[in-house]
């Protein structure tokens, strides 16, 4: 038996023929507490004492994996994708109690989603592991925060996926040179589709904080986009280049909506099948919308702009996720630092 405190008030918990219950001991007092534990574990041992089932801690992973969903904020894209990420998972710890999945176990998992990526059927000559892992890293993240979501409510005391490591994605570097940027812009069939690809081009944004952009976050004065932290939890800042105020100096005229970015004053999901409309009208093949942010980094650090300074406009957590471009820096600035340093 477990005596332990939640706040102010005492908790207890305790195992009686492999089930295992948790309770409140509605006091602040220990002694207290310890008499009302000891007073309904005799009872319960004794079937005399008929203990509510919210006290009961044999919850099903799939149950409050669905209570989780149903708590994330309104945000249909995060939402969507926790979804797809559960797919794989839900098959295999849906009929779990939470208390009784281990790291071992999640660690296991994820050996096994590995090793079915590798032995995939190949897809024209390759596979597609880069995606896979990504998948999997996903689901991985995903479990995650589940189980954060779990220790909030008092479901459980330990977080069984937070040592767990993220596999080796393939590093996808696509970029574009100044011709096919041209293209791909004037592949696209509508000015909305154009607008984004420019602005995304221009500041290295996400998609969804492109969708997201309110002109309250816009500054043409100060030439300054500020972009909310809803991946990375931090907010940044984003210069506005001369062509890119131009187009949306453009925008601005005709604004009817809070959103930069909008069909008829109202506010867009996504845009994907118009961009891969234009990907297939430029000739431009297995390029994502994602890639775009590869298309800032490469011209900024290519530039002669800084990995640091490159990795806070795209708002890396990390300076290991920046440190993939540092290929791309040119051999003057590797001569500068080699004659500066020796």
């Amino acid at each position: 038996m477990r005596i332990y405190k939640r706040g102010n008030i005492f908790w207890c918990e305790f195992r009686i023929d492999s089930k295992h219950y948790q309770f409140s001991c509605r006091t602040k007092d220990k002694t207290v507490a310890q008499e009302v534990a000891s007073a309904i574990h005799a009872d319960l041992i004794r079937n005399k004492f008929n203990i509510p089932a919210k006290y009961q801690t044999e919850r099903l992973f799939s149950d409050i994996f669905q209570e989780y969903i149903n708590n994330i904020p309104n945000m249909p894209n995060t939402i969507a994708r926790k979804i797809v990420a559960s797919k794989h998972f839900l098959q295999v710890f849906g009929n779990k109690n939470i208390s009784d999945i281990t790291a071992n176990d999640i660690k296991t998992y994820q050996l096994t989603r590995r090793l079915e990526i590798l032995n995939m059927p190949k897809n024209n000559g390759k596979r597609e592991n880069e995606i896979s892992f990504r998948s999997v890293n996903l689901e991985i993240v995903t479990i995650l925060s589940f189980f954060s979501y779990c220790i909030e409510k008092g479901y459980i005391d330990k977080n069984p996926a937070a040592k767990i490591k993220k596999l080796n994605e393939l590093s996808r570097l696509k970029t574009l040179s100044d011709e096919d940027i041209k293209k791909l812009i004037a592949g696209a069939t509508n000015k909305l589709t154009k607008d984004l690809i420019t602005f995304l081009i221009y500041t290295g944004c996400r998609k969804g904080e492109a969708l997201n952009l309110k002109w309250d976050d816009v500054d043409l004065k100060n030439n300054v986009i500020a972009i909310k932290g809803t991946k990375t939890k931090y907010d940044r800042h984003i210069p506005i280049h001369n062509q890119l105020k131009e187009l949306l100096s453009e925008i601005a005229k005709n604004k009817d909506c809070e959103y930069v970015f909008n069909n008829n004053g109202k506010k867009i999901n996504n845009f994907i099948k118009s961009f891969m409309t234009a990907c297939k009208n430029a000739g431009i093949k297995d390029f994502h919308i994602h890639d775009l942010r590869h298309v800032f980094a490469s011209k900024m650090v290519m530039g002669g702009t800084s990995l640091y300074i490159t990795g806070e406009l795209l708002g890396h957590r990390t300076t290991q996720m920046t440190k993939r471009y540092s290929h791309l820096v040119p051999d003057t600035l590797r001569k500068a630092v080699n004659k500066v340093f020796g």
